[in-house]
């Protein structure tokens, strides 16, 4: 090693390198993981500089008094290339093609696009939380806001396919036909701002269904004169699908959206159809004792259960509901009802000593939230997905992601499209 006698590879025991760039645009956490999981795929070049810097800054860090060379950065560089740790899910050894994930989450995009042999090139996704879960699925820092030039200069060219499940907002339609211009200030704009600068052969996204009637109907109009017209991609008219039709037990309607390049020729595609299995609540549920936290006190049933009668009497069906075994859970989102919604019965229970603060004691009816767990297996994730954050956050990290197996039946569709051509 060239390293100084001073300065030796077990200082490198801090496998996370948390070290910023005070005041700077620069994402050099997220340039470093994406350089490792990248070096041998082409778009390597794209992330060196940052990753050589971090590398750089954390040795600096370690010893301050000492002046680290480029040299010494670019052999720690290439030594952690081949000490990278295990991660649940790497990317494939031969990818068939490549893609970008925007609005990553915890990469729900990503698992079924490499399930199909795809390798990710580069993610983004701000929310912290998010980053540590896909961090540790993915072994990769997601880069930040996508809104910024400097996060979107990171992005390499060449990839296949890009997927986005953006949010849903309003566009101020200024001009007479709601093209690209119009969508300004929108993270729709953004991403059809990539669309226009990458010119990926096909792009994938994902929206909640009330994206139809959005602004009675002008925002998806908006979208896909967009798409159609300004960026110049074959786009079918986009489908709702509903995760329950391809394989988990969840009602979750979203709709897709598909559309590629138009010098590629494509003139028709067809949406997956639903597969024939039809699951119920008993597949996903816990095959263990869950913990006692998970059970709703007396205090709290009684609660939903007056606020589900005022609904009532006023001819409204809001408030909780308990699903049973042989049921579909209602989707999972976040915040309370998307857990009230979907309690189950689980009468395994024989410690009721709260181990939270609860008002009252914890009810013996056996009616509880499903655990994080079983969120996770309602969006087909695997039992080997790390969940490394709070229940809090994993509610809403499960809450916000997509359905995994919906997206893969899909991203077969579309690969196989372009496989064709």
């Amino acid at each position: 090693m060239l390293l100084k006698e001073s300065i030796t590879i077990e200082n490198f025991e801090d496998k996370k390198f948390k070290i910023k760039l005070i005041g700077s645009e620069k994402d050099t956490e997220a340039a470093f993981t994406h350089y490792l999981h990248n070096y041998k795929k082409g778009v390597s070049h794209f992330y060196k500089p940052d990753a050589l810097e971090h590398v750089k800054n954390f040795f600096e860090y370690k010893f301050p008094d000492e002046k680290i060379s480029k040299v010494v950065a670019e052999e720690a560089l290439q030594y952690l290339i081949f000490q990278q740790e295990d991660v649940p899910f790497p990317a494939p050894k031969n990818p068939g093609f490549k893609f970008i994930d925007l609005f990553a989450g915890i990469g729900g995009f990503r698992l079924a696009f490499q399930n199909l042999k795809g390798k990710c090139v580069f993610t983004s996704e701000w929310d912290r939380y998010s980053k540590q879960t896909y961090q540790a699925n993915f072994g990769e820092v997601p880069f930040g806001d996508i809104t910024k030039k400097a996060t979107k200069d990171y992005i390499p060219d060449g990839f296949d396919v890009l997927c986005a499940g953006f949010p849903c907002q309003a566009f101020s339609i200024a001009g007479k036909r709601g093209g690209f211009e119009d969508t300004r200030g929108t993270l729709f704009f953004d991403v059809a701002e990539i669309i226009k600068k990458k010119k990926p052969k096909a792009i994938f996204l994902e929206n909640v269904k009330g994206l139809r009637s959005h602004d009675k109907g002008k925002t998806l109009a908006t979208i896909l004169n967009v798409l159609r017209e300004d960026l110049g991609y074959f786009v079918p008219e986009p489908q709702v699908m509903n995760a329950k039709e391809f394989g988990v037990p969840q009602n979750r309607e979203r709709v897709f959206i598909v559309g590629f390049r138009k010098d590629l020729k494509v003139t028709e595609f067809e949406y997956p159809k639903p597969i024939k299995k039809k699951y119920t609540l008993e597949d996903i549920l816990e095959s263990e004792t869950v913990s006692v936290k998970y059970y709703l006190s007396e205090t709290y049933v009684n609660t939903l259960r007056n606020h589900k009668a005022r609904h009532a009497s006023k001819g409204n069906g809001f408030g909780y509901e308990i699903i049973p075994n042989n049921g579909t859970a209602n989707a999972v989102v976040c915040g309370g009802m998307g857990r009230e919604r979907n309690l189950v019965y689980d009468f395994r229970l024989k410690d009721f000593k709260p181990i939270t603060h609860i008002i009252g004691e914890v009810n013996r009816e056996g009616i509880r939230k499903m655990t994080p767990r079983e969120w996770a297996r309602l969006q087909g994730f695997p039992d080997d997905f790390k969940i490394v954050v709070s229940d809090a956050q994993a509610y809403k990290q499960f809450g916000n992601s997509v359905a995994v197996p919906a997206i893969q039946a899909t991203a077969k569709k579309i690969i196989e499209k372009l496989n064709a051509i």
